[in-house]
C-alpha cells in the first residue's frame, strides 16, 4: 500500500500544480479586456447562432470554474464571472462550453461514448476500488476462488472509469479548437487576445489530461496487484 500512497500522491502534486496554473492563467487573462466589449454570455449566444443552433439556452451558474454544456437540457452554463465579464479567458470559457453545443449538434462520435459512458461510470466508479481491496483481502493475489473474481470485477469497473478518462481527452481538445477557430474566422478577438484565450484553453486540457494519466496509473497498480502475484 506504501506504493500506492505514493503514486496517489505524485498524481495529487502534479493535479494540484496545473490546476494551480490555470487558477494563474484565468486570473491573468482575465485582466486583458476584449476590444469587442462583449460579455461572455453575448459570446456564447453569437457561436451558437453562427452554427445554426437556436435551441442551447445559455444561463448563469454560480461557483469558479464551473462551466459545462448539459446535453440532457441543452444549456450552456457558464460561471458569474464567465457570463458577465468582458475579457479573453471568459471568451475563451464561452466559446469552448458552446464547442460542446456544436459537437452535440453535429453528434460527434467522442462527444457520443462520452455520454452513454456517464450512467455506467457514474454508479461503478465509486465502488471499483473497494471492489479490488475487498477481493484481495479475500485471497485474489493468490488466485483464491471469489475474492479473485471480485478484484476483478472491480479493475473492470475501474477500466470503464479510466476509458472515460481518455474518452473525454478528444472531447474536450476539439471543443477548444472549435472555439479557437470561431473566435478567429469572425474576428471576434484581437491577436493579443486571442493567444490568451489559447493559453488559458491550454491549461485547462491539461487538467483532464492529468486526470486521465491518474486513472491509467491508478488501474496498473491495482492490476498489478491482482495479477502480479499469482503463480
Amino acid at each position: 500500500m506504501i506504493g500506492y500512497y505514493i503514486l496517489i500522491g505524485a498524481i495529487a502534486l502534479v493535479s494540484w500544480l496545473v490546476s494551480n496554473q490555470l487558477k494563474r492563467k484565468f486570473k491573468h487573462y482575465s485582466q486583458v479586456q476584449l476590444r469587442n466589449g462583449m460579455s461572455g454570455k453575448e459570446i456564447a449566444e453569437k457561436m451558437l447562432a453562427d452554427n445554426g443552433i437556436y435551441d442551447v439556452e445559455v444561463i448563469s451558474v454560480a461557483g469558479q470554474l464551473t462551466d459545462h454544456y448539459n446535453p440532457k437540457n441543452k444549456t450552456v452554463n457558464l460561471s458569474e464571472a464567465v457570463y458577465n465579464q468582458r475579457n479573453a479567458a471568459a471568451a475563451a470559457v464561452a466559446a469552448h462550453e458552446c464547442g460542446h453545443a456544436v459537437q452535440h449538434a453535429q453528434a460527434y462520435s467522442w462527444l457520443t461514448m462520452r455520454s452513454q459512458l456517464v450512467p455506467v461510470v457514474s454508479v461503478t466508479s465509486g465502488m471499483s476500488q473497494w471492489l479490488v481491496i475487498g477481493g484481495l483481502i479475500l485471497g485474489a493475489a493468490a488466485g483464491v476462488g471469489m475474492g479473485y473474481w471480485v478484484a476483478v470485477a472491480g479493475l473492470l469497473f475501474m477500466g470503464m472509469a479510466t476509458l472515460f478518462s481518455f474518452i473525454t481527452l478528444p472531447v474536450e481538445y476539439d471543443a477548444s479548437n472549435r472555439a479557437l477557430a470561431w473566435l478567429k474566422a469572425k474576428n471576434m478577438v484581437t491577436p493579443e487576445e486571442y493567444k490568451g484565450s489559447e493559453d488559458a484553453l491550454k491549461w485547462a486540457a491539461r487538467t483532464y489530461l492529468v486526470a486521465a494519466i491518474g486513472a491509467l496509473a491508478s488501474l496498473l497498480y491495482w492490476a498489478l496487484q491482482v495479477f502480479g502475484s499469482r503463480d
